[in-house]
């Protein structure tokens, strides 16, 4: 992994999650933790309404420190209730925590590709519809990241459950001189409750 990415994941701090905010993760814990405990693929598909921000932070941050904390058969995908593209300033926060972020593709909706390690497999990032040919059919969790999706979505075709996973949207702060900022601060948020999902399921698995 490279040396920025893991010095980010260290800075993380879990305790600083609340009480209220661990109750409500205690299902997507336990979901996971059996899925390892019993040595069996986990099929995480994050949904959000828009597939452009809250979900991919979280795929990528899933991917990233499921890698980190050498869990093995993870599988993170993302998707939304419509397509539309991944939001510049995604991919900005990645860039500056220290992954290598590609294109490949200069369309509409472009496809990028993130690494945070020169060893694994590179994450594919565009903006899909939750049940697009490249996410799972089934045997997998769908991860409902905004309350828009949550709503939108009352049955996903293949799910095995569905989880509430939720954050606010930074793009509030779109357009405005505290953007980059909010988006860090959305970026960090995510990945430390994504630490805490995981490392309390590698804990209840051993």
């Amino acid at each position: 992994m490279y040396n920025s990415v893991q010095q980010f994941i260290t800075s993380l701090d879990i305790t600083t999650i609340s009480e209220e905010r661990k109750k409500a993760l205690e299902v997507f814990i336990r979901f996971i933790a059996e899925k390892i405990k019993n040595k069996e693929t986990v099929n995480l598909n994050f949904i959000c309404t828009h597939n452009s921000r809250r979900s991919h932070f979280s795929q990528i941050w899933a991917q990233t420190i499921a890698d980190y904390l050498s869990l093995k058969n993870v599988n993170s995908y993302s998707g939304g209730t419509e397509a539309t593209a991944v939001y510049s300033s995604v991919l900005k926060t990645f860039e500056h925590v220290g992954f290598s972020v590609g294109h490949l593709s200069e369309e509409k909706n472009p496809f990028y590709f993130l690494k945070f390690s020169e060893d694994a497999l590179p994450i594919l990032s565009f903006s899909k519809v939750y049940n697009h040919a490249f996410n799972p059919k089934k045997n997998f969790v769908s991860v409902m990241t905004c309350s828009q999706a949550n709503e939108a979505c009352p049955f996903v075709p293949g799910a095995e459950v569905r989880i509430p996973f939720t954050f606010e949207d930074p793009k509030i702060s779109d357009g405005k001189k505290e953007e980059f900022e909010k988006y860090l601060e959305k970026s960090r948020e995510i990945a430390n409750d994504l630490l805490y999902v995981f490392t309390k399921a590698k804990e209840l698995s051993e």
